[in-house]
């Protein structure tokens, strides 16, 4: 079934997931779809099977916190960012709950993490100004990047460049293979002081970049010239929450949550809003993500997941 306006305009909650007694940071769906797996501040991570709509297992990171949790390429096997005692990225063995591996290095919290769509290699931003280039083979750092400011960082769905997006104004894009060269491109955009850049998603088409920001708006560039597409507003967001943005697999539409748990749609050709979706969530919708394989979606509030699919009538 292909993704159409009124396809998007019929999507409903089918299942609320009611596991987590604190706020969701973070979910991630594995690349065939089957499985989601979330992460949040009460320190648990929660795997949920997709198809049969019920969460799998809980396990728990109590020492360290959990946070920017992402699946690797192995099966059942995750690297997320640590939210207490120090900031080391953990590589952790689903199947057993045992670490395979420690990433120490970063001196600050870890903002950004973005694993590879086609191989080891991942990489991290912090709050310590550098981004991090790392394999999950070696525990140790692959590259290194100083910037002046907060980083926010992302793949290519090649695996073959990344983008960093720095001080919340310009975007610089890296060959993996020369990264210590510098950037092979960077794209300046109007600085706007009232908010500061949260995240950065390529498109699954490779075309698009898509910023978003704490505040009221997200950017959509044009991934190779840097020309500002489009920006979307019109969705709450008075409290500078961190509101993850996200495409549909097929990159046409661009969808966010809102701090009074709304979900708002646009078509990225048009620029136009083609949905509102009311979740009924109880606080900002901080985790939006579309499921890469299903005509499914999940999104978070303050501890609830709620998973969406097309209604009956379809």
């Amino acid at each position: 079934m292909k993704l159409t306006d009124n396809v998007l305009r019929s999507f409903r909650v089918a299942k609320v997931f009611r596991e987590n007694s604190d706020k969701i940071n973070c979910f991630d769906f594995s690349p065939n779809g089957e499985t989601v797996i979330s992460s949040s501040d009460d320190d648990s991570i929660v795997l949920y099977d997709c198809q049969e709509g019920k969460p799998k297992r809980t396990l728990y990171s109590k020492k360290y916190g959990v946070d920017l949790i992402r699946y690797t390429h192995a099966a059942n096997t995750v690297v997320y960012s640590s939210n207490k005692i120090d900031d080391t990225i953990r590589y952790l063995s689903l199947h057993d709950n045992k670490y395979i591996r420690y990433f120490p290095g970063h001196a600050k919290r870890v903002v950004a993490l973005s694993m590879s769509p086609v191989d080891d290699t991942f990489i991290s931003g912090s709050l310590d100004k550098t981004i991090r280039l790392w394999d999950l083979r070696s525990p140790n750092c692959q590259g290194l990047m100083h910037l002046q400011g907060k980083p926010v960082c992302s793949f290519d769905p090649e695996g073959l460049i990344f983008a960093a997006g720095v001080n919340s104004e310009m975007v610089k894009l890296y060959d993996l293979r020369s990264f210590d060269k510098g950037p092979f491109a960077t794209f300046k955009m109007q600085y706007d002081r009232t908010c500061e850049w949260t995240g950065l998603k390529f498109s699954n088409d490779g075309k698009l970049i898509l910023i978003s920001t704490n505040g009221g708006f997200i950017r959509l560039i044009d991934a190779f010239k840097g020309a500002v597409l489009h920006t979307f507003g019109g969705y709450n967001n008075s409290k500078a929450v961190t509101l993850e943005a996200s495409f549909t697999p097929d990159s046409q539409f661009i969808m966010i949550g809102s701090e009074d748990g709304k979900i708002h749609v646009w078509n990225g050709e048009s620029g136009m809003k083609v949905a509102v979706l009311d979740g009924r969530h109880t606080g900002p919708i901080t985790c939006l993500q579309f499921n890469p394989k299903f005509m499914t979606f999940a999104s978070a509030c303050s501890n609830m997941v709620r998973k969406w699919a097309l209604s009956s009538s379809e």
